[in-house]
């Protein structure tokens, strides 16, 4: 058995000084070599810009001499000039190599950027565009290191007219000239270009087009989307639309609640996991508080519980001004508050404690449960009214004074302001104090809707037979079925206009043939729910009553 050992050894050996007589070394093109070297600029009118098209003048800086070959990784033939130019023809990040015969070589990354134009306004008389009154001129600026032939289509919305009060949809001038514009809101104008036969990615500019009166604006959250304003206008001029305004920030994954206070928007997103499930690792969490400024030009953190539990993601909140005091609940068991100077705060319980839970209430066991899942909530004249919609329904009145100081297990005395729409599954609610009116939402299938009633008949409605009184039922709404059972999130948050005593809020439908999605406003003279905007799918929404031409 040794000597077969000792025998296939030999061989290995043998074997392996043949195959080391076989050259397989790489050429020695094949290594770098730091003695290599090569620069490259732009030549022409765009010297900052490395573009499609662009003349680029690669110049050899390397010590050594020898036969040069230039690869400008695009796949186009190499070069063996000194000093070469090259021109790209596509858009990406290539790797240029230098390559001296017998020497090695050198690589460099080179980003070619695609040419698009860039549309700006000039400046505006008074510093924002009116309604049918501020005249508009845009610029375009395009890069054509090449000069090569242009062509222009610009695209205006409905209801743009020139200066001369023609409509105009469309023009193919490099300058359109001035127009003007019949609708409030962002107003979109898109510029297709092509280049020398080669269709450039389209561009547009959104105009941002104000009211000719000061009124309040609306903000809400789109599912999906960004963050909207709209102008709420009374007795709207009939050659007059009044649309949206697109902030340009993203609303989040749920943002159920929006507040706004001073001249900011506080958006309360719960992150994707709203709604149960069986978290074993605990670290689901990825809801926010942000701070966007009315415009949306500032965009901040407040809060961020990012890789924390879901359960403690940010709901629903309300803003004690006074205090400067956001509070905030999450899913189910309580409610945390935060002053409004925090910045880029990560959540953690022992910063954030529970200001109160389910269990610090004398309504635990005899109401409130340990799972009972948070709706909206409130503080009306000096007392809190906590809205639940599942194992513990109503809203669950008290003061700062009733909150316990340690969990209860067992009933103890309810607060004395006591427990409104008690066995009702309400999911959002807003309270008209000078009209001592409340309105508020109903989850349940049989009986899912927008409702009114006084305060007075509030105290006495206790089951969903108690809403069968004519008069309170004001719109049936099919509910959502996004969420679990008894979480579902349909409507989150109504908005009310304390002037004029109209309610704002956003639907999203089970069911299109019935009531279609989008923004829906409640109008107290005709005591009916109206369309604002259709098929467009809303969750919070909050309103700014500082009136303005603009935000």
């Amino acid at each position: 058995m040794k000597a077969k050992v000792k025998f296939y050894l030999i061989i290995v050996l043998f074997s392996s000084v043949f195959s080391s007589c076989i050259d397989n070394m790489p050429d020695i093109e094949d290594f770098p070599n730091e003695k290599i070297a090569f620069q490259y600029k732009v030549n022409g009118d765009y010297k900052l810009d490395y573009l499609v098209g662009s003349t680029i003048q690669f110049t050899n800086t390397s010590e050594l001499k020898g036969t040069l070959t230039w690869d400008f990784g695009d796949g186009t033939a190499v070069s063996t000039a000194e000093n070469p130019i090259h021109i790209y023809q596509t858009a990406g990040n290539y790797e240029v190599k230098l390559t001296i015969e017998g020497q090695g070589f050198t690589a460099k990354k080179i980003l070619i950027s695609d040419i698009f134009p860039t549309i700006t306004l000039s400046p505006l008389a008074g510093g924002i565009c009116e309604v049918k009154t501020t005249p508009v001129q845009f610029n375009v600026e395009l890069p054509n290191p090449q000069n090569l032939a242009v062509e222009y289509k610009w695209l205006f919305p409905s209801g743009t007219v020139t200066s001369a009060g023609l409509p105009i949809a469309e023009s193919t001038a490099a300058n359109p000239g001035t127009v003007k514009f019949m609708s409030v809101g962002s107003q979109k104008v898109r510029l297709q270009t092509t280049l020398g036969g080669r269709v450039l990615e389209e561009s547009y500019i959104n105009v941002q087009v104000g009211y000719s009166q000061t009124v309040k604006t609306l903000y809400f959250a789109v599912k999906g989307g960004n963050l909207m304003a709209m102008k709420l206008i009374n007795n709207l001029p009939v050659d007059i639309k009044n649309n949206p305004f697109d902030l340009g920030v993203k609303s989040g994954q749920h943002p159920l609640n929006i507040l706004f206070n001073d001249t900011s928007i506080y958006v309360l997103d719960a992150g994707k996991q709203f709604s149960y499930v069986n978290d074993l690792d605990g670290n689901l969490g990825d809801g926010r508080i942000m701070i966007v400024s009315r415009n949306g030009a500032t965009v901040e953190t407040m809060l961020s519980n990012v890789g924390g539990t879901a359960f403690n993601d940010p709901f629903y909140g309300f803003i004690e001004p006074t205090e400067k005091m956001l509070y905030f609940s999450d899913r189910n068991t309580g409610i945390s508050k935060i002053t409004l100077d925090k910045r880029n705060e990560t959540f953690a319980r022992d910063k954030y404690p529970y200001w109160v839970q389910n269990g610090t209430l004398g309504y635990y066991n005899n109401g409130l449960q340990f799972g009972s899942i948070t709706s909206n909530f409130a503080k009306v004249n000096g007392t809190w009214w906590w809205g639940k919609s599942y194992a513990g329904v109503g809203i669950f009145r008290f003061k700062d004074a009733d909150i316990l100081s340690a969990v209860v297990t067992t009933p103890v005395p309810n607060p004395t302001a006591g427990r409104l729409l008690s066995d009702i599954y309400v999911k959002s609610f807003v309270v008209d104090v000078p009209r001592q009116i409340v309105y508020f939402t109903v989850r349940d299938d049989a009986y899912a809707g927008f409702y009114k009633v006084s305060l007075a008949d509030a105290e006495n409605i206790k089951t969903f037979d108690d809403l069968k009184v004519a008069g309170r039922l004001i719109q049936s709404l099919v509910p959502d079925a996004e969420g679990s059972a008894g979480e579902y999130v349909y409507i989150t948050q109504l908005a009310l206009d304390a002037e004029d005593g109209s309610v704002y809020f956003g639907y999203r439908t089970g069911d299109a043939t019935k009531v279609k999605s989008g923004l829906k406003r409640y109008n107290p003279t005709t005591n009916k729910v109206e369309n604002v905007l259709d098929d467009i799918e809303i969750y919070g929404v909050t309103i700014n009553n500082a009136k303005s031409k603009l935000f």
